[in-house]
């Protein structure tokens, strides 16, 4: 996760694990997840590499705080990572269950998994 002034973004970077796929710059992949799939655009910056992301929230501005913005990354790797607190995880859209892992107060004000499913 990357916290900016400007956006909130989920990474992926090479090496050290299954999840990386090279791809050519400005290619989308999909990225199968515990809460199912993620959409993840590839890019290459001469100082750091090849990474991929996956944009979360932009303009930040419609969080509240930085706490509430590291409680959503928090909230949001604790989803991707697979822990379910309840039955209803289970159930929806790979949308709707990565929402249902972070802040409902957020998700329910923003919509921030919006622009994760390509809507706007």
């Amino acid at each position: 996760m990357l916290i900016t002034p400007w956006f909130v973004d989920l990474y992926l970077l090479p090496g050290g694990g299954s999840l990386w796929g090279d791809i050519p710059a400005g290619q989308r992949r999909y990225v199968e997840l515990p809460q199912g799939t993620v959409p993840f655009t590839a890019a290459d910056d001469p100082k750091i590499g090849p990474y991929q992301y996956s944009p979360l929230v932009a303009p930040v501005s419609t969080l509240p705080d930085m706490a509430a913005a590291m409680k959503l990354a928090h909230e949001v790797m604790r989803g991707i990572s697979g822990e379910v607190s309840s039955p209803a995880m289970a159930t929806g859209t790979a949308e709707e269950r990565l929402m249902k892992s972070a802040n409902p107060e957020i998700n329910s004000r923003r919509g921030f998994f919006r622009r994760l499913a390509g809507k706007r």
